[in-house]
């Protein structure tokens, strides 16, 4: 009996290539970025979490790397892990913070499940708002963690259970909490994308000229 071939998404095939296995990392880059960015509102931790993601990557011994049988599930979760304890670091980081803290705009939004951007599955309006960032800034950070992971990328609850170091009936908990404080919070009209990159663009430019008033 021949032995089963590996998936296209395990690293069976290329534990010892490493220019096929930065090839296939940067595959999954996009998306990394897409499922940081809503977990932490920024651009910079996001870049943060994905460039240590792929380290831990590198580091795995050939035999680790050979186990893994959904490279874009293990990231996932490897960032997951790292966007958590980024989240519960926040608040610290926030009060050395100088002025009023507001998420970071990503102009260009990473691709979603099936091309949609999370963001827009996540709260049901047209273009990235960073009034929705701001909502989810208001969460705990499992419940964060939980609704994005869940809700907008479809990660079953078992696993974020695992990753939340929770039972899996709380896990759910974390993403109907979540689901209730979006849906209770006050968000601005619906606003076109031309509208809404119209006003980004502007308080790009305040920030940048200083004029915040």
């Amino acid at each position: 009996m021949s032995p089963a071939t590996p998936s296209k998404s395990s690293l069976a095939c290329v534990v010892d290539d490493a220019d096929m296995l930065a090839e296939r990392f940067a595959e999954q880059r996009g998306y990394l970025i897409g499922v940081a960015y809503r977990l932490t509102s920024t651009v910079a931790d996001a870049e943060d979490a994905v460039a240590e993601s792929w380290l831990r990557l590198q580091t795995l011994s050939p035999a680790a790397r050979a186990g893994i049988r959904d490279l874009r599930a293990w990231l996932t979760t490897v960032v997951a892990r790292i966007c958590l304890d980024r989240l519960r670091s926040a608040p610290v980081r926030r009060e050395r913070y100088v002025g009023p803290w507001l998420p970071e705009p990503l102009l260009t939004a990473p691709p979603g499940p099936l091309g949609e951007d999370p963001a827009d599955v996540a709260v049901r309006e047209d273009g990235l708002r960073i009034a929705a960032l701001l909502v989810l800034d208001r969460l705990t950070p499992p419940q964060r963690v939980a609704f994005v992971l869940h809700d907008a990328f479809g990660m079953p609850f078992d696993e974020i259970a695992e990753l939340l170091g929770c039972s899996v009936p709380a896990a759910r908990q974390h993403a109907s909490r979540a689901r209730r404080a979006i849906a209770d919070a006050d968000l601005p009209p619906r606003a076109s994308v031309a509208a809404q990159q119209e006003t980004i663009g502007r308080l790009l430019a305040a920030i940048a000229e200083g004029d915040l008033a």
